[in-house]
């Protein structure tokens, strides 16, 4: 059994969507046809040439990461291993507020044709919510993080926590989600962290929403760590949030031991590609401003990390 936790520095670029990328930057619903698959696929190669360009700018290599689905990004995937870069492939069906296996009950034999660095999932869990969703979905993530630790899986556990609020939880903010953000978000993500490991879900890393305060980036890690668990490492994921804010995110975040890193996909790669697709922009330079924003974060989290431990 491999020891739990993975406490490296760890600057992923995310471009997993699929339901998103189909209908919000497509315009597509449905089945796709097999030349719109290609269409969507060609797109998330801008991202990766562009990875790869940050990659050649200076971007360490022994720091870097793609996380991309098999449905569109499976060639993706294949060459990034034999070049050598840490890959992530996420397991969660798209599109859905309750976490189910994209393959079903084929999810290890998917894992295993891939052979990803991380295996991810997204979920969103709200400790005051839905009980009876939360107990179905660790259910399901605990086989999950079992599989993943046996002697099956070469691949680490990667969890994105969302903890959405309740309508209660709204309530008592008056509708102010920047007030939850900041005055009950944290509290909360630290206590969902720490009933999923109770309920046996073991993540080797925790990818979660971005905290304005340092003293509650400190709660999350506590939490991820707590109980002997002191490899278990933290990123930061985006949100979708415009750059200013991402920044501020990174930057707070790395100044905290235990946050090891990020994952910001559409704030670096957006933009850059609906320009491209509307022909305001080359693919040459669809690539080079999605792998200048990439390297940008990159330089933030490692100043701010270096400015923490001096």
């Amino acid at each position: 059994m491999t020891i739990l936790g993975f406490d490296k520095p760890l600057y992923i670029l995310p471009f997993d969507h699929r339901g998103s990328f189909q209908k919000k930057l497509f315009g597509w619903d449905g089945a796709l046809s097999a030349q719109q698959t290609a269409e969507i696929a060609a797109a998330k190669r801008v991202i990766y040439d562009a990875f790869v360009a940050a990659i050649h700018a200076g971007v360490p290599k022994d720091k870097a990461g793609i996380l991309v689905d098999e449905q569109f990004g499976g060639a993706i995937l294949r060459d990034a291993a034999a070049e050598g870069y840490a890959t992530c492939c996420p397991t969660e069906r798209s599109g859905q507020d309750e976490f189910d296996f994209e393959y079903g009950e084929d999810f290890e034999k998917h894992i295993e044709a891939f052979h990803p660095a991380f295996c991810k999932v997204l979920v969103r869990y709200n400790p005051e919510g839905d009980q009876a969703l939360n107990q179905r979905q660790s259910a399901r993530l605990k086989r999950l993080s079992d599989y993943l630790h046996s002697n099956r899986s070469c691949s680490r556990f990667m969890f994105e926590l969302l903890v959405p609020a309740e309508k209660v939880q709204l309530d008592r903010l008056k509708g102010d989600r920047k007030a939850y953000d900041l005055e009950l978000r944290p509290r909360l993500m630290a206590q969902t962290i720490q009933e999923l490991q109770d309920a046996g879900v073991e993540p080797d890393v925790w990818k979660v929403e971005g905290l304005d305060r340092h003293e509650d980036c400190e709660r999350v890690v506590a939490a991820a760590r707590h109980g002997g668990r002191d490899m278990v490492g933290c990123i930061i994921l985006g949100r979708g949030e415009d750059d200013r804010k991402v920044r501020q995110w990174l930057a707070t975040a790395a100044a905290v031991p235990g946050f090891i890193g990020f994952a910001v996909g559409r704030t670096s790669f957006w933009g850059p590609l609906v320009d491209w697709r509307a022909g305001k922009i080359t693919r040459d330079a669809a690539v080079a401003e999605i792998a200048g924003r990439y390297r940008e974060f990159v330089e933030i989290f490692e100043t701010s990390e270096k400015v923490a431990v001096a």
